[in-house]
């Protein structure tokens, strides 16, 4: 009975919750897109939430995300940082520059 009573007032709150991991893109100065992990190029990645600190380096280009679903995270015209958090599903994803397709693109895997 004496067991059964510490349990009953043991606490029930849950630990800390894990801070999403951090991506870092690039885009610009010249006709440049990046996106990287700790440093290195991202692959593959398992699903769930990540911030995107994107370093947006010139007005002329933009940052864009598109997959399993589709986000414009810096525009043509700014310049500067911005961050994001996103819940990545299972799929194949995209980030590229609207402008210049096909030369500032990178691929990458969510499983």
């Amino acid at each position: 009975a004496a067991v059964g009573a510490l349990v009953a007032v043991a606490p029930t709150t849950a630990g800390p919750t894990m801070s999403p991991a951090k991506l870092t893109g690039t885009v610009g100065p010249g006709f440049t897109i990046t996106l990287k992990k700790g440093g290195a190029r991202v692959r593959t990645l398992k699903a769930g939430r990540y911030t995107f600190v994107v370093s947006d380096r010139s007005n002329i280009h933009d940052f864009r995300l598109k997959g399993a679903m589709r986000r414009t995270i810096t525009t043509v015209g700014f310049t500067g940082t911005k961050s994001v958090t996103l819940t990545l599903r299972k799929g194949s994803y995209t980030y590229f520059c609207a402008p210049h397709p096909t030369q500032m693109k990178g691929t990458f895997r969510v499983t």
